[in-house]
Order: structure tokens, then sequence, then C-alpha cells
């Protein structure tokens, strides 16, 4: 299992960036998806994060100008990202609980992050 993440770049301040996160591999079933976040000498941070019943949670700093979504026939998740600020450049990665298919069995659920994209922006 692997996950891909895509769509980071630079942008003004007051622009607007969608991340995505696509998942391949065996996988019988992705549970919460999130999007966390990192700047260097600084501790990686939940941006926002939505289970597999559809259920959204933000950071409070990113409240009302992120929103994350997930098109799970596609396996594919989303950070729209919306009125961007300095303060949000960071690398950004994406999270997963997946369970996969292992041989004849799935397993139980592990975490598996993306690589990594880097959001820019600037003032």
């Amino acid at each position: 299992v692997q996950l891909q993440a895509s769509g980071g770049g630079l942008v003004q301040a007051g622009g607007s960036l969608r991340l995505s996160c696509v998942a391949s591999g065996d996988i019988f079933n992705i549970g919460t998806v999130a999007w966390h976040r990192q700047v260097p000498g600084k501790e990686r941070e939940l941006v926002a994060e939505i289970s597999g019943a559809g259920n959204p949670h933000y950071a409070d700093s990113v409240k009302g100008r992120f929103a994350v979504s997930r098109d799970d026939a596609k396996k594919t998740f989303y950070l729209q990202m919306n009125n961007l600020e300095p303060e949000d450049t960071a690398v950004y990665y994406c999270f997963a609980d997946i369970r996969a298919i292992v041989g004849d069995y799935v397993d139980p659920g592990l975490d598996y992050w993306g690589q990594g994209t880097q959001v820019t922006v600037s003032s």
C-alpha cells in the first residue's frame, strides 16, 4: 500500500490550492484519512481529518478556510485550501488508516503516510 500526494506549489496570500492523495495497492478498506503539515524545527501538526463515515475535523488555525473530503471509489482524498496565509507554508503530508489484503486475509489496519508536498504562500 502506498499514498501519493500531489498539488502543492507556490501561491500568493489569499490564493487557493487543492492537495490530492491517492492510495494504491491491495486495499480492503480506508478508515480515517488526514492531512498534517510540518515546518523545519517544529513538530508535525494535524491540519484536518475525515473519518470513514465522513465526519471532518479541523485545526483551529484552518477552520473556515480549508475543507477535507474523500472519494472512496477513487481511493483519493483531498484538502481544499482557500484564503491561504504565509503561516500555512509547510510540507503537507497525507495520512490514512488502511486495512490491506494480505494473501487470504485482511490485516487489522496500519497507518500509512504519503511522501509530502511543499506548499509555499508568499506575502
